[in-house]
């Protein structure tokens, strides 16, 4: 418990001191956002707004990780260190991250709304991801068990397993499913930054809930255990609920900054990090379809993105909703701003709470 307060304190005082000092340089420099000429006409006042915020919580998250598990060496309380589970986490999130610093980058210099080409967005994605997906699968620990693994996983592992027809074909089959966890969530998140706060607030919720899920895998490791019916093979669980904790931190100061009139707007940079992130956890945590529902509302946003274009497409023109991604079919059904996010943090937390339930009750009912 001791890590979690450490990681996500220094995550929040990092983000809350440097976020302010951040927005002073971008409005020097006059480097804003960009806003899309077909989006809500409220959506005007935006442009200029400071943007790249992820810039300051991501590094703030790298900081906290390394800083805490070293002042855990000095008090010597730190039992397992840094982890490859951990470091894994963190390629995912700074590399997406990466990715969409060099879309604002682009969007913020050449003065559009677009940056980087589709194809040009989907190959960064891909060498990240499939990076990720390798390495999963590699340092096993004294017990064999490795960050990631091959079964196909709900609430644990099931007897799924893509290395059916040998290693090889697992590996291939695996780099496969985790980069298309991997590019769902992360563009999932990215359509959800639409509105102040929204992205923000609803991430905080997700990140909590792996916390807590990593709390209860730890304290319920099959290392730990005698009842191995119940217990989790989950490799570093206590360096996943740190990092969701150091996460949540930095995210509940940057949220300070974002919420409605925000000051500064996390950009593609915090966007596809903290997707990347959320696909990391559902994935190391041997929880990946169970991503479905705690990241429901990610989900939804996304789908409706999909039908919209796919019924455009095929009806020759018409749309099922007045504009996707869904936050502003309500905006222009005349909802405000504010009402918008605060229902949809509302229908986050209810996903939250329902993965969490689902998780939970497994545990229950294997007993």
């Amino acid at each position: 418990m001791i890590a979690l307060i450490l990681g996500a304190g220094i995550a929040l005082v990092l983000t809350m001191v440097a976020m302010p000092l951040y927005i002073q340089l971008l409005t020097k420099k006059q480097y804003g956002q960009v806003v899309r000429d077909d989006g809500p006409n409220s959506h005007a006042v935006k442009s200029g707004t400071p943007t790249m915020g992820g810039v300051v919580f991501v590094l703030a998250v790298f900081v906290a990780y390394f800083a805490t598990h070293g002042i855990l060496a000095l008090m010597g309380r730190s039992s397992a260190g840094i982890t490859a589970t951990g470091l894994l986490v963190l390629l995912l999130f700074g590399g997406m991250g990466l990715v969409g610093f060099l879309d604002d980058f682009i969007k913020i210099f050449k003065k559009r709304s677009l940056g980087l080409r589709a194809w040009q967005k989907i190959v960064l994605q891909a060498i990240i991801g499939i990076s990720f997906a390798v390495l999963a699968l590699q340092f096993p620990d004294e017990r064999g068990l490795t960050p990631g693994s091959t079964a196909i996983s709900f609430l644990r592992d099931t007897n799924i397993d893509l290395a059916f027809a040998g290693p090889m074909v697992g590996l291939v089959l695996f780099v496969i499913w985790a980069n298309f966890i991997v590019t769902g969530t992360t563009n999932a998140v990215n359509l959800t930054d639409g509105l102040d706060g929204l992205a923000t607030g609803a991430s905080i919720m997700v990140f909590g809930a792996y916390t807590l899920m990593g709390i209860w895998q730890q304290n319920q490791a099959c290392s730990n255990s005698n009842s191995m019916d119940v217990c989790y093979s989950v490799r570093d669980p206590q360096d996943l609920a740190l990092l969701g904790a150091t996460l949540s931190g930095a995210l509940i100061a940057f949220l300070w900054f974002n919420a409605k009139p925000a000051k500064i707007f996390m950009g593609d940079t915090g966007s596809l990090a903290i997707g990347g992130a959320v696909a990391a956890f559902a994935i190391l945590s041997r929880t990946q379809l169970l991503l479905v529902v705690i990241a429901g509302l990610f989900v939804i946003i996304s789908l409706s993105v999909i039908i919209q274009v796919g019924y455009f497409k095929l009806s020759g023109g018409k749309r099922v909703f007045k504009m996707a991604p869904l936050q502003h079919h309500f905006e222009l059904s005349g909802w405000s701003e504010e009402n918008v996010v605060i229902r949809f943090w509302i229908l986050a937390g209810l996903f939250v709470a329902a993965g969490l339930g689902l998780f939970y009750s497994e545990w229950v009912v294997a007993l």
